[in-house]
């Protein structure tokens, strides 16, 4: 006779694939969040929030949905955030304006070597080429930048970027275009 398993296996079970999704995702969220905010403070909070928001409403979810449910929640955070400096942009121009800081966090990811040695020319031509590609992706409006890296980077279906986004196909291939030739047009140099 077969023995059920008892409850808390099943609940640790469940924690351990869930700390197990929420580390896969982490690196990918913090970047999207570093191109939305152009802060990596700022960052770092918004996935944090996303990541325990997610938790604490979407866990109990099967883990086939986590996904999309998480960048869901982070991209509600993003918006969030949107709204936030725009409120804030609109005070600013009564208050006294604070002097911008140009100098940014180095991102550990960039700072790590290549797996294999490539000569310095082809180096420098990648950091480059890196340095456009991450400037060309701040610069494009927030839906565009959120539909492209959804569709391009994550690689989810039309309809679950829809889903994500809260808009129809139909306006993720809209912005999804959108993006997609402001990124060709700017990067042209790189092809």
């Amino acid at each position: 006779m077969a023995m059920a398993k008892p409850a808390s296996s099943d609940a640790q079970a469940q924690r351990v694939a869930l700390n197990r999704f929420l580390q896969e995702v982490e690196r990918k969220a913090l970047r999207m969040a570093e191109l939305g905010t152009r802060d990596r403070e700022e960052a770092m909070d918004l996935v944090q929030d996303a990541m325990l928001a997610f938790v604490r409403n979407y866990a109990r979810k099967p883990s086939a949905q986590w996904a999309p449910l998480f960048y869901k929640v982070l991209d509600s955070r993003l918006q969030d955030f949107h709204r936030r400096q725009n409120v804030r942009n609109r005070w600013r121009v009564w208050l006294k304006p604070f002097a911008a800081d140009d100098q940014r966090a180095t991102d550990p990811l960039e700072q790590a070597p290549a797996p294999e040695t490539i000569g310095p020319a082809h180096q420098a031509q990648g950091s480059e080429a890196i340095g456009e590609l991450d400037q060309a992706l701040q610069q494009l409006p927030p839906r565009q930048r959120q539909a492209f890296l959804l569709r391009m980077w994550e690689g989810f279906d039309g309809a679950m970027t829809a889903g994500i986004m809260g808009c129809s196909e139909g306006s993720v291939k809209t912005h999804l275009s959108r993006a997609m030739h402001t990124l060709r047009d700017r990067l042209e140099d790189y092809r």
